[in-house]
């Protein structure tokens, strides 16, 4: 039996993150980056600035950001965290952003107000986000 419970974690920790990018439910959410039903004010609860992309798995703009966050999170592991967030299956959290266009893209600092982004950026406008929003206020 305790076999297969650690054969089961290890499969659900793969499931949730694939190279160096996290898919986040929104419990997870809550207890990782912000819980938004419990606190009035924004305070980001990560120890690493971070980007979460809201993405589906229909969206073709979604899979080309997918590609270059992916290489963005093993260039910038140990300095910045990068989380998805599957629109069709956390609902509840994509209505609390007011998540109407995908992919849309929260960058947030480690200290201070998070920012939105939507559309498919190119690699330089994330690396110019990541140099200037999320690691200059650290």
């Amino acid at each position: 039996m305790f076999f297969y419970l650690c054969i089961y974690k290890i499969i659900k920790t793969m499931e949730t993150t694939i190279n160096n990018v996290v898919h986040l439910t929104t419990q997870e959410f809550k207890d990782k980056v912000f819980d938004y039903e419990v606190e009035k004010e924004w305070k980001y609860k990560g120890e690493l600035p971070a980007i979460i992309d809201f993405y589906a798995n229909w969206c073709a703009p979604c899979k080309m950001v997918a590609v270059v966050l992916q290489e963005l999170a093993a260039e910038y592991a140990g300095k910045v965290v990068v989380y998805k967030i599957d629109t069709e299956k956390e609902q509840e959290l994509s209505a609390a952003f007011r998540i109407s266009s995908i992919p849309s893209i929260l960058f947030i600092p480690k200290n201070g107000q998070p920012q939105m982004a939507v559309g498919a950026l190119p690699r330089a406008s994330f690396e110019q986000a990541i140099n200037e929003i999320l690691l200059a206020t650290n």
